[in-house]
């Protein structure tokens, strides 16, 4: 949902990454709007943020021209999240003890928004008594933190003090940004497709990016859940606030999912496993000299274990979801396979669309219900698939209490 963020930019060189964090939260759909340091303006101008946010910068307090567009006090009401990055040393201590000399830290004394600080500092600097007691001051208080980072730092240092880079930041934004409607429960994710080996390099896989389970554990992660992704091989970055668990195939899939079923109160299996594997596969790798002339080969193949049914008869209260992607018959496919598996809910996507199939940033998902009733949903981004599904959960879970 579209937030208006406000973001604090210090004195650190780490400033130089500010702009591409405006850029990524304005294309998320947010209204931005920045305050300077003084010392800000030594790495990144007014004007670059100017233009990347569209609105006007302030860096001085009590300047007339500056005041008589948007005070101080009225930027502190406006936002519904305060974001500082980088935040220097010398701003934790300032936010810690509740000082306000200079645009940043007044603001921050002034605002009722969560406040989400993004460290970048020296190593030594980041590792002292005084920076450590202020960092857990802040963290009482209920500021959140993201980063710093382990890595080169600007002085020649190495070691933790690096700014997260701005894609991390603007996730992390997302969380803070949360409603916390979920506050309370585990919800267990699966996503991605699994391999089955063949031999000692090929697989049987499927086409799954797993996009549409990432999006799923980000958006139970930005309503306040303990989120836990089991996630095949994927290229894709964990969400904040999510504990990812890797696995490659279905045998391992589902020793992950059952270790960590005992504490989920909401189970959603998007992934896409596969329904068959090599019965022995082989140990070394199979080559065509190793073969008659023109001869070709057969693999026998056994089914995989069914996870989401034996989910859905594990002991204990829980919301079960599962995923049907299907070709064809799409709806009459996802009734059939709600019958067999017995989850509270179904979702069911068309894979022959291109625009909405393998990795699509959109889908169009049809919610299918055990009493029959069928909801179709417009094309969506998949984060929008994701909301719209937990807005139905959580119905689900009050309808139990």
């Amino acid at each position: 949902m579209p937030a208006r963020i406000l973001v604090g930019v210090t004195g650190g060189i780490a400033a130089y990454k500010v702009p591409e964090l405006v850029r990524l939260l304005r294309r998320a759909g947010h209204s931005v709007r920045c305050v300077t340091t003084a010392a800000a303006e030594a790495f990144v101008t007014p004007l670059v943020l100017q233009t990347l946010s569209g609105e006007p910068v302030r860096s001085r307090l009590l300047d007339p021209g500056e005041e008589g567009q948007i005070d101080h006090i009225a930027l502190a009401d406006w936002a519904d999240l305060y974001l500082v990055a980088p935040t220097t040393a010398n701003c934790l201590a300032k936010l810690s003890h509740g000082l306000a000399d200079d645009m940043v830290s007044t603001v921050a004394l002034a605002t009722r928004a969560p406040l989400l600080l993004a460290p970048a500092m020296n190593v030594n600097m980041w590792a002292h008594p005084a920076t450590r007691e202020n960092v857990s001051r802040l963290r009482e208080r209920g500021a959140s933190f993201v980063g710093p980072e382990v890595g080169e730092l600007a002085c020649g240092w190495e070691g933790e003090g690096r700014m997260s880079e701005p894609a991390a930041i603007a996730a992390a934004a997302e969380l803070a940004l949360g409603t916390r409607s979920l506050a309370g429960e585990c919800v267990l994710v699966t996503a991605g497709g699994t391999r089955e080996r063949v031999d000692a390099v090929r697989f049987l896989g499927n086409r799954s990016s797993g996009k549409m389970g990432y999006a799923v554990a980000a958006e139970a992660a930005r309503r306040g859940a303990d989120v836990v992704l089991v996630s095949a091989p994927s290229h894709l970055a964990t969400p904040a606030g999510v504990r990812r668990v890797d696995v490659e195939s279905a045998a391992e899939m589902r020793a992950a999912v059952l270790r960590e079923l005992r504490d989920a109160s909401i189970v959603v299996k998007a992934a896409a496993v596969a329904d068959f594997r090599p019965s022995a596969p082989a140990q070394r790798k199979l080559k065509k000299e190793d073969l008659p002339e023109g001869a070709g080969l057969s693999l026998d193949l056994e089914r995989t274990p069914d996870i989401l049914a034996e989910v859905c008869r594990a002991e204990g209260e829980r919301v079960v979801v599962g995923f049907a992607a299907e070709s064809h018959d799409v709806v009459e496919a996802a009734q059939r396979k709600l019958a067999r598996k017995g989850c509270d809910l179904l979702v069911a996507n068309d894979i022959s669309s291109p625009a909405t199939g393998f990795d699509a940033d959109e889908n169009q998902v049809v919610f299918v219900w055990p009493g029959g009733q069928v909801e179709e949903l417009p094309v969506l981004p998949k984060s929008g698939v994701a909301a719209q599904l937990f807005d139905r959960v959580e119905k689900l879970r009050e309808a139990r209490h």
